[in-house]
């Protein structure tokens, strides 16, 4: 059912992508508690301190998970979006580069995270995200997403470095 209510939205923002919309199906009652309902399914008996989330689908996705299973959320923000001192990472998008960053008191040494984003495509991101957990002290129990792009190859790119990797659905090709 999850996989039904996501929109693909043909040749946005660029000729030939085909983007993968969660908004339909974040908009749908059922299918945002059954989305939400089976991360927290996962993860109820995995020992997991923190739950971070990307900006900022990330964010929609990892708040009520870690409301569910009693946890404190981080968020991962783009640069300069957060107030106190941060840690940040660097990563490379198709053209050019951007910057993630996290509060120096978000994770402690040893804490156990669980990741999560909307979806999986290049990867680029939450690797940044994967690395800035993990100099922080952090341990990154799983990367969780909505959508995983399994041809474009960040699954595979997260599951060289180490990382276990979950996804409700996928989609072929873009």
């Amino acid at each position: 059912m999850i996989k039904s209510l996501i929109r693909t939205v043909p040749h946005y923002p660029h000729q030939g992508i085909m983007f993968r919309d969660i908004t339909t199906l974040l908009k749908d009652p059922a299918g945002l508690r059954l989305t939400i309902d089976n991360i927290v399914q996962r993860y109820r008996d995995v020992k997991i301190d923190k739950v971070a989330g990307i900006e900022s689908r990330g964010f929609i996705v990892g708040t009520p998970v870690a409301y569910q299973l009693n946890l404190g959320f981080v968020p991962i923000r783009k640069r300069g979006k957060l107030p106190a001192e941060t840690a940040g990472r660097d990563y490379q998008l198709e053209y050019g580069s951007d910057r993630i960053e996290i509060h120096l008191d978000a994770i402690q040494k040893g804490d156990r995270v669980l990741l999560v984003d909307d979806l999986i495509a290049t990867g680029g991101t939450a690797e940044a995200a994967v690395k800035l957990i993990e100099e922080m002290g952090g341990i990154v129990v799983e990367c969780c997403f909505v959508i995983d792009l399994p041809d474009i190859g960040g699954r595979a790119r997260l599951e060289a470095m180490g990382q276990q990797v979950f996804a409700l659905c996928e989609f072929e090709g873009g």
